[in-house]
C-alpha cells in the first residue's frame, strides 16, 4: 500500500480576460509587460518557471507568456486599438484573480470583460463578468 500513488483531481480557475481602453504605450513595452506579468503571477502565490515575450516593433504589439509551476499566464496586445487579451490560468492554491487585480493596477482599462472557468470539472459553469465592469 505505501507505493500507491496519489490520484490529484485536474482543477484549476482560468480566466479570460479583455481589456479595453488601455494607453498604447503600456501595451507596448515587452519588458514592462513581462515585469508586470511576473509581478502579477508572484503576487497571486505562484511559482515562476520561465518566461518569453516578443515585440511586432516600435509601438506595435507584443505577445508573451509567463509559465508557472500552476499553469501559465498569457498577453497579446493592440496598442493601436488600445486593447489587449489575457489569459490566467492557475491551479492549486495560486490565486489568479489577485495576478488580474494587480496586472489591472498598472495597465488601468477603461473597462473590462473577465470570463471565468473551473478547470477539471466538467460541470462547472462558465461564470461572465460585465464587460463594463474593472476587475
Amino acid at each position: 500500500m505505501g507505493n500507491e500513488k496519489t490520484k490529484r483531481q485536474p482543477t484549476g480557475t482560468h480566466l479570460l480576460i479583455d481589456l479595453y481602453g488601455v494607453d498604447a504605450h503600456r501595451l507596448s513595452q515587452a519588458n514592462a509587460l513581462e515585469a508586470l506579468l511576473r509581478t502579477g503571477a508572484q503576487r497571486a502565490g505562484a511559482t515562476i518557471l520561465n518566461s518569453h515575450f516578443h515585440g511586432f516593433g516600435a509601438g506595435q504589439g507584443i505577445t508573451g507568456v509567463v509559465l508557472l509551476a500552476e499553469s501559465h499566464i498569457s498577453i497579446h496586445t493592440w496598442p493601436e486599438c488600445g486593447y489587449a487579451a489575457l489569459d490566467i490560468f492557475m491551479c492549486g492554491a495560486a490565486q489568479p484573480q489577485i495576478a488580474l487585480e494587480s496586472i489591472c493596477q498598472t495597465l488601468r482599462p477603461r473597462s473590462s470583460a473577465v470570463r471565468t472557468i473551473a478547470r477539471g470539472n466538467s460541470e462547472s459553469p462558465i461564470v461572465m463578468h460585465s464587460p463594463n465592469s474593472a476587475p
